[in-house]
């Protein structure tokens, strides 16, 4: 679970409810079910129309990935290629075949099976650049629906307020309609910003940081089967391979993945 998603939406509903009913004031007056039809309803219309259904099939799964995802561990990558490269470097790249079904990453695992196949290094990256392309597309999809719902949303509320002004201004004649006509004005813009920027918004830029983080790894373990591959040192590999995240991370490797570099070379 990630713990500042859920700290930071629920901080976001707390402070809205405390600044609805701290004052003393009356909570129903912030409840109008024809505003969360005309901005809610209108929204989520709208993204409906601008994507195709299988698109929207796939949100459930985005947005379980905002809340819940896998804790990406590139000092532990590094040390797994390491591991293939000392494997390669002592008994041959067929050697990697009885490695292959203890690698649980699907990237690395196809990686791994392409060179025991003794496929073409060009061959090897255009595979798996393809492959890291549809994974970044694949991921674009629920961050651009949310980023779509996000601009929707203030778009509907916005809607809503000429509605409410609409009804206020052919009710002048009638002094009782005035108050529900720019409540409904006031609310649906209301409902509307909450959901860009309380939900959607948020939701569309961790998801987006979340693709730039699988695609990091992905990218590092594909330049760690390709130097494999050329057969270069398990050392030089690493100092290679740490380059793709931080000198603070790359000092958490330990000097015991080291020491298994230098027994293997020697």
């Amino acid at each position: 679970m990630d713990i500042a998603t859920m700290i930071g939406l629920g901080l976001g509903i707390l402070c809205f409810l405390y600044g609805v009913i701290g004052g003393g004031g009356d909570a129903s007056q912030f409840v109008d079910m024809s505003s969360i039809y005309i901005t809610i309803g209108g929204a989520v219309g709208a993204t409906l129309m601008s994507y195709p259904m299988s698109t929207h099939m796939k949100i459930g799964g985005a947005l379980k990935a905002a809340f819940f995802s896998k804790k990406i561990d590139l000092n532990k990558d590094i040390d797994m290629i390491i591991d293939i490269a000392n494997v390669a470097r002592r008994e041959g790249l067929l050697a990697l075949e009885d490695a292959v079904a203890n690698i649980d990453e699907p990237f690395l695992k196809k990686g791994v099976m392409l060179m025991v196949d003794g496929s073409d290094p060009e061959l090897i990256k255009s595979i798996l650049e393809t492959e890291l392309s549809y994974i970044e597309n694949r991921h674009s999809v629920g961050s651009d629906w949310f980023m779509t719902m996000s601009s929707y949303g203030p778009a509907f509320g916005m809607i809503g307020t000429l509605i409410g002004l609409i009804q206020m201004l052919g009710g002048l004649d009638d002094p009782n309609a005035l108050g529900p006509g720019m409540s409904k004005a006031l609310i649906t813009t209301l409902y509307g910003s909450m959901l860009a920027n309380m939900f959607c918004t948020p939701i569309g830029k961790k998801l987006k940081i979340r693709s730039g983080e699988e695609v990091l790894e992905k990218e590092l373990l594909m330049e760690g089967i390709l130097s494999i591959q050329d057969g270069e040192n398990p050392r030089v590999i690493r100092e290679k391979l740490t380059s793709f995240i931080s000198r603070k991370e790359a000092s958490k490797s330990g000097s015991a993945s080291a020491q298994q570099t230098d027994t293997a070379e020697a």
